[in-house]
């Protein structure tokens, strides 16, 4: 199931990745992070599309052992660099977010900002491709231990999309899926075609609940605005915070 248009994408993107306006609020959202997890020191986290290190890195620094997993070599150089600016461990390592396998399960896992869930091959059922992700999830957690999310909201997409969208092959109003030909910044290459998938929450709800997690939360999720409040029509992201029962 391995989404070789995204990890081509994410290769020329990774040197100026962080230069999106998204990218910018990392301190408050470890912050979040911490508080909602009970990240204390020690404490061992999974980054599933961990992207250039970022959230990785900054728990680091906070004490937590913490093992970055991203389809992208360039995004993962990125995050090399970070750790080692910031003077940190960060077990970083190549993989799908779809067939990964880790030797020890983890207190908490985190899947941000569109990391992978969501993100389709041409070739990737979308329901299929982040059941696959949670079914990893899940083995990759203690019982007990507890998961969060962001993931793009199906509510904006349907206010954002018209007929004409849905005709032209834009949007798929059947699988949620939003096509468009990106050529990532910095790149002389050609765009590239890329799906990404949006998610209503009573369907959050279903695929959780379907490997087997509990959904605790459902939030507004849009980056630089996260915290304990409800879904917004409008806004980009939906923050989903589950546990793996005892």
């Amino acid at each position: 199931m391995s989404a070789t248009e995204w990890a081509d994408f994410f290769d020329h993107h990774a040197p100026v990745y962080d230069e999106n306006c998204f990218t910018k609020n990392t301190l408050p959202e470890v912050d979040f992070l911490v508080e909602e997890l009970a990240l204390v020191p020690g404490r061992t986290v999974l980054d599933v599309g961990c992207g250039t290190g970022r959230h990785a890195v900054e728990l680091a620094r906070r004490g937590c052992r913490v093992t970055g997993i991203d389809l992208s070599r360039g995004m993962l150089e990125q995050a090399r660099r970070r750790a080692e600016s910031a003077g940190v461990v960060v077990d970083l390592r190549q993989g799908d977010a779809t067939q990964f396998f880790v030797e020890q399960p983890f207190d908490a896992v985190i899947c941000l900002c569109e990391g992978a869930f969501g993100l389709l091959g041409c070739g990737d059922d979308p329901i299929e491709q982040p059941l696959a992700i949670l079914r990893r999830v899940v083995a990759a957690l203690k019982p007990g231990g507890r998961c969060l999310f962001t993931v793009l909201s199906a509510c904006a997409m349907i206010r954002r999309h018209t007929p004409a969208d849905a005709a032209n092959g834009v949007f798929d109003p059947h699988t949620m899926t939003e096509v468009s030909d990106c050529r990532p910044l910095g790149s002389s290459t050609g765009p590239i075609t890329l799906r990404e998938r949006g998610f209503v929450p009573t369907e959050l709800r279903l695929l959780f609940s379907t490997v087997g997690l509990e959904v605790e939360h459902l939030w507004g999720g849009t980056a630089g605005n996260w915290g304990r409040r409800p879904l917004e029509l409008d806004e980009m992201e939906i923050m989903v915070v589950a546990r793996r029962p005892i």
